[in-house]
């Protein structure tokens, strides 16, 4: 039986990780199927600079958003 992890079929998944006072909610989408590389990154609403993703971590007690859209 094959890993889903190794699976093309699957479309995504979130998940939330805390850092120190701030929540970091990050959802990972894959709308093509693919299984790996990053086609877009955003945080709060603001494209990532491209190349290696990074998501800067700050510790200000807020709720972040981030969203990976893999292709």
């Amino acid at each position: 039986m094959p890993c889903a992890l190794h699976s093309r079929a699957w479309p995504g998944f979130e998940i939330v990780f805390k850092y120190r006072s701030a929540r970091y909610e990050i959802a990972v989408e894959n709308p093509d199927g693919v299984s790996r590389g990053v086609a877009h990154a955003e945080l709060d609403g603001k494209s990532l600079p491209e190349g290696p993703t990074r998501v800067p971590l700050v510790d200000d007690g807020q709720i972040h958003k981030v969203r990976v859209i893999l292709g």
